[in-house]
């Protein structure tokens, strides 16, 4: 086994050159990646605040029908104690009237 030596006959300005060219399009390719990036990073703040909003309006949603479930349920408290309220005046009203009826 022998070791020869290789020649390269390509001129070393060239093959500079064309690793240059590489580097540049490597460079412009991750500039548009960084500019993508920017990009996308406006848009997660932009949704995160919207989220954000959400939320607040979701919380004061649960807030208000937490409220109106317990007006209905005092409604519907209100409305068993009406109920026997006005059948007792009824009754009162009803005995004081045949009261009133003379006896024969």
């Amino acid at each position: 086994m022998s070791n020869t030596p290789i020649q390269v006959t390509t001129d070393l300005s060239q093959v500079l050159g064309q690793i240059n060219n590489k580097l540049d399009k490597i460079d412009a390719r991750l500039n548009n990646l960084e500019v993508g990036q920017a990009r996308l990073e406006e848009k997660v703040e932009s949704l995160d605040k919207q989220l954000t909003i959400i939320n607040k309006n979701v919380d004061k949603i649960e807030l208000e029908q937490k409220s109106l479930t317990t007006d209905i349920a005092d409604l519907k408290g209100a409305k068993s104690l009406i109920i026997p309220i006005v059948v007792a005046v009824l009754t009162s009203l009803m005995t004081l009237l045949i009261r009133a009826i003379p006896s024969p």
